[in-house]
């Protein structure tokens, strides 16, 4: 692993084995599992419809309603304000029969192909993955429909938390069901029967974070799915985020150029394969853990499995799957259910 990456974390992880300590020495005892109100902790189910992606149920809706067609979008979506955009897309929230919406539309014309991408994702990633909901889809015009989720994205979990109606989920036991929620969410992108698909969208952790939405209970809710590729190991398929050189200790050190004596080509960039994703996996539940009270403990019990999660050989590090296994390990010792 690269000396920067490692230095990083082994610094936050001493930073929390020293809180540890001191509150050991302070207490006069061992640290205790702290006790949690499972009132708070967030379910993540929702309410689902039997018949696919055919159709949606909003919260509020007592049967579910075929999905949206273009002229109903046309005549019955009304448009509200903007309140996100990017390279490919913009996202408006609208209103449905009074249910709020979120109305994407294709931004330019150059990204047509990753909007294409990324409504056939939603059509077609099963249930288990989490992924937003699909309200209606109007191809002729480039929009589709979608859940509307007013808290936003993970990436502004701190905020969320300040708010008053929410401080009371602002536990341990909630943070760290969002690093398992994410995970489960790799599992499920990692084990498709087609293959294997690698959230390409996702270069620095911000970026990352803002691929996900929080439900009204603090669940996720994978929402951004323009950049899946698949790595399909029966044909010898790996992949590669972009055409241009990346950097940074946030991508997996296969992801950096790895001739330093020529500049970067695409032609010769190695392509390769999910466990990108779990490189990152120790950086996002951080950032999910950070502040809380008892963060440390956390913190040291998944040392081993996160410095894993690091390690520069790909084949190293842990599956999607065997990282559930050792955070359920730990949610079971420290009581966070």
């Amino acid at each position: 692993m690269t000396y920067m990456s490692v230095h990083h974390y082994v610094l936050i992880l001493l930073v929390g084995l020293i809180s540890v300590i001191v509150s050991y020495i302070w207490n006069g005892c061992l640290l205790q599992p702290a006790s949690v109100d499972t009132a708070d902790r967030p379910n993540a189910q929702s309410p689902t419809c039997a018949y696919g992606k055919a159709s949606f149920i909003l919260p509020g809706m007592k049967s579910c309603h075929p999905l949206l067609d273009c002229r109903q979008i046309r005549e019955n979506v009304t448009i509200k304000d903007t309140f996100g955009q990017g390279a490919v897309k913009l996202v408006r929230r609208g209103v449905w029969q009074n249910h709020q919406v979120a109305v994407n539309t294709l931004k330019n014309s150059s990204y047509i192909e990753d909007f294409s991408h990324g409504l056939h994702m939603l059509r077609q990633l099963p249930p288990t993955v989490n992924v937003t909901q699909l309200v209606g889809v109007c191809e002729l015009d480039h929009i589709f429909v979608t859940e509307f989720h007013p808290l936003g994205s993970a990436d502004q979990l701190e905020s969320v938390l300040q708010r008053e109606d929410l401080r009371r989920l602002d536990t341990l036991a909630v943070r760290f069901s969002l690093c398992e929620q994410y995970v489960k969410i790799l599992h499920s992108l990692h084990t498709l029967p087609e293959g294997a698909r690698v959230m390409c969208d996702s270069n620095f952790l911000e970026k990352t974070l803002s691929q996900f939405l929080l439900r009204d209970d603090l669940s996720l809710a994978l929402n951004d799915v323009d950049a899946l590729p698949l790595v399909d190991r029966t044909h010898g398929h790996l992949v590669k985020c972009g055409h241009r050189e990346l950097f940074g200790e946030f991508v997996a050190p296969e992801q950096l150029w790895p001739y330093e004596d020529r500049e970067f080509s695409d032609a010769e960039m190695p392509g390769y394969d999910e466990k990108v994703d779990i490189w990152k996996v120790p950086d996002v539940c951080e950032a999910f853990l950070n502040g809380v009270e008892g963060g440390a403990k956390i913190r040291l019990q998944l040392l081993s499995a996160h410095l894993q999660c690091k390690s520069d050989k790909p084949s190293d590090r842990l599956s999607a799957l065997e990282l559930l296994k050792a955070y359920e390990s730990v949610r079971e010792k420290l009581k966070l259910t």
